[in-house]
């Protein structure tokens, strides 16, 4: 099971470089005092983006029947993590690139080869120099992306944030931002593709397209009594027709719930790429001084963050729903309803404990 726990070496084919850089090129910082300055990835979001767009080293260039998601090692992505760490962003950054950014596997480089903007249609004059035997990267033909979450509120944790890159950098002459979906500029005048549409699981008419990709925000609330344990398993039916994939974004779930982010954690698949990172069971997050210690390793890398006041959150959180507050803060997996797992029966048997 392909899990990863930390920031590890890049020493395999991906498109991460080519990526990174084109995410520094054209998104921006949604907000904050950086607001509007080039989106430059943590090393956590950096690890997540070049395993996901990790290429398989026999992946052969078919020019024309381009292998899509068979050029990759990973089919879908499962990043999950405490709140406030970027996850949203990121997430926002990554959806930008699958509509209008080198995300699918365009052979592998010549001396002397680059990517250029010009030539997928991006006026903005940027351009990046392959190493020789690097995997090359060409924009999806015809993307049609859902950005999916249990409400509206909750799909704007990465379309907001999407929307305000789009009209704060060379984005805006690619994407084209409307009433609950964005316009991505292409080839087609066909109204149901080239979009990224916002939906939830109401937005039956759409659920059912063949999509090539898909963003599925805070899976570890997608349940079978909310309905979208059946929306996952559609999109991923969609996906499989049009050689997409899919990353999903989530806070520690409640194992009593057995959402999808469980599932997708628990499941032996190897084209699965898995990023958790785990703090020490043996610490007590009721404990302040042991509690500080859980939340510097939780939000080490996202540099934003300040922890007391993520702390001061915490300890108030902790008054009335102790077991939310340590999965929202503690980045662990505790049952709800005052029913806590023992300390470090979870990670122990998924291979975690430290």
């Amino acid at each position: 099971m392909p899990h990863s726990s930390q920031v590890g070496t890049v020493d395999f084919p991906t498109l991460g470089d080519l990526l990174d850089a084109w995410y520094e090129q054209h998104c921006r910082v949604p907000d904050g005092f950086s607001r509007g300055k080039p989106f430059r990835q943590y090393d956590w979001q950096f690890w997540c983006t070049a395993n996901h767009y990790r290429i398989r080293e026999d992946a052969k260039w078919v020019p024309k029947r381009p292998l899509l998601n068979q050029a990759f090692t990973y089919r879908r992505t499962q990043v999950v993590g405490v709140q406030k760490t970027g996850k949203g962003p990121w997430m926002a950054c990554v959806t930008a690139g699958e509509g209008v950014g080198p995300v699918i596997f365009g052979g592998w480089a010549k001396a002397g080869e680059a990517y250029e903007c010009a030539d997928f249609g991006c006026d903005c004059g940027w351009y990046f120099e392959y190493e020789v035997g690097e995997p090359k990267g060409i924009r999806h033909p015809s993307p049609l992306i859902q950005l999916t979450a249990t409400s509206q509120d909750q799909v704007d944790n990465v379309y907001r944030p999407l929307v305000s890159m789009i009209h704060m950098g060379p984005l805006k002459n690619l994407l084209r931002p409307r009433e609950n979906f964005i316009r991505i500029v292409g080839n087609s005048d066909d109204p149901d593709m080239d979009r990224i549409d916002a939906v939830t699981s109401s937005a039956q008419s759409r659920l059912g397209n063949p999509i090539s990709f898909a963003p599925q925000d805070e899976t570890g609330l997608w349940t079978p009594a909310n309905r979208m344990t059946k929306v996952a398993d559609t999109q991923r039916r969609g996906l499989a027709g049009m050689g997409g994939r899919s990353i999903e974004t989530t806070n520690p779930w409640d194992p009593a719930e057995q959402s999808v982010a469980q599932r997708t954690f628990e499941a032996q698949a190897d084209d699965v790429f898995k990023f958790y990172r785990v703090p020490d069971p043996k610490l007590s997050f009721r404990d302040k001084r042991q509690r500080r210690k859980i939340l510097e390793f939780n939000y080490d890398g996202s540099e934003h963050v300040v922890i007391d006041s993520i702390e001061a959150e915490a300890a108030e959180l902790l008054e009335t729903d102790p077991a939310q507050a340590e999965r929202f803060f503690g980045g662990r997996v505790v049952a709800g309803h005052g029913s806590w797992l023992p300390a470090g029966l979870w990670e122990s048997a998924h291979g975690l404990a430290s």
